[in-house]
């Protein structure tokens, strides 16, 4: 998503090929996009990026949101109308490059659209061929059990970090019970993990992260407490805060897969590193102690978005 929209102006598209290519040399192999990125600029990218070696990755792609397909516009909210989740596949499957789409995630609930009717959608799709798997992105548990008994839901993408615990308390639990994968996204906190963004960082002015509270100058310099910690940890382990931060959620469960973004190698090179981090049972216990005694600021998304998570 940040190559192409969210985080300031996008990135230049020659560069971001490279590094695309440069984190499957890596040994990445799974690349997460949507129609909503850019609009559509991302899907081009990745697929573009990918193309060489498109067999060898997976893709996951987005549809659930209101955009005019000639112009990129948002007209409004989520449109997860069966016809419109149909038109959608149809063209990312051309700005892919692919004959099929890995993992095709409702990017968010659409309340007027029955999720049973959702479901059905892309079912259809699979049993046509033009996608393998079915996702879902910041939907309710209930809203998710209701989605599998149509058709098997593969995995559910909302945000969880140590910036953001909210799935622990039923979303975690019932993705075990039901044999569904779980994807965090934004799992540096939108970069706040990382420890290179404190008070007085300045945001470009199209960066989202202007618009939410808890990336308000004060709630950043009220939360530091955390990246203090993760700071610790890192100098203890060797390793960097980022790395950390990722290696927490590795060690969660072996079905949590995080999908750190970013526009630089290097930057890339540090993420891949976490998986060389090995929290014990004794840094988890410790960075959970030490994590519950401190009182977290600001919302994680602004009101409207957060209206639109199902959550």
């Amino acid at each position: 998503m940040g190559m192409s929209s969210a985080y300031g102006p996008a990135a230049d598209k020659g560069e971001m090929i490279r590094l695309i290519r440069a984190a499957y040399d890596l040994g990445v192999t799974h690349f997460d996009t949507a129609e909503a990125y850019g609009p559509f600029v991302n899907e081009e990218l990745v697929g573009e990026a990918l193309n060489p070696f498109r067999h060898n990755v997976t893709i996951a792609t987005k549809f659930g949101f209101d955009i005019d397909p000639e112009t990129g516009t948002r007209r409004g909210g989520a449109n997860s109308r069966p016809e419109r989740i149909k038109q959608v596949a149809d063209a990312a499957l051309r700005r892919l490059r692919t004959d099929t789409i890995d993992l095709f995630y409702q990017h968010r609930v659409d309340p007027g659209v029955p999720i049973e009717d959702v479901a059905g959608a892309v079912k259809e799709l699979i049993a046509a061929g033009k996608v393998k798997h079915f996702g879902m992105s910041e939907a309710a548990v209930r809203t998710i059990r209701r989605a599998h008994a149509v058709q098997p839901v593969t995995a559910v993408q909302s945000e969880y970090s140590l910036f953001y615990r909210g799935p622990e308390a039923e979303l975690l639990p019932a993705l075990e019970e039901l044999g569904v994968g779980f994807v965090p996204f934004s799992p540096l906190g939108a970069g706040f993990l990382t420890g290179a963004i404190d008070a007085n960082t300045k945001f470009d002015p199209t960066d989202f992260r202007n618009l939410v509270p808890r990336f308000s100058p004060e709630a950043r310099q009220a939360n530091m407490g955390l990246v203090d910690l993760v700071r610790a940890v890192a100098k203890r382990k060797g390793a960097t805060p980022a790395q950390v931060a990722l290696a927490w959620l590795l060690a969660r469960k072996p079905w949590i897969v995080p999908i750190p973004g970013t526009t630089k190698l290097r930057r890339l090179e540090e993420n891949l590193g976490a998986v060389h981090v090995d929290l014990t049972a004794d840094d988890l216990q410790q960075i959970d102690a030490a994590s519950s005694n401190l009182k977290l600021q600001g919302a994680r998304l602004p009101a409207a978005a957060l209206s639109m998570t199902g959550l």
